[in-house]
């Protein structure tokens, strides 16, 4: 399905229904948890230890 039909149709949804106060307070929530996230991403930079290339300790693995 094209990706502007499948938006439309959503928009349509969400005109006749419009979700409660509560949906939107969390949804509201959620992207400002996002940016938060970003933002402090932003400022403090990326650990190390989450990065992909980081090298982890050899751990022996005992079978």
């Amino acid at each position: 399905m094209d990706q502007m039909l499948r938006w439309s149709i959503r928009m349509a949804q969400w005109f006749r229904r419009p979700p409660s106060r509560q949906r939107l307070i969390l949804m509201g929530v959620v992207v400002a948890a996002c940016f938060v996230v970003f933002a402090v991403e932003r400022l403090y930079g990326w650990p190390s230890w989450m990065t992909v290339n980081h090298r982890m300790p050899h751990v022996p693995r005992h079978l």
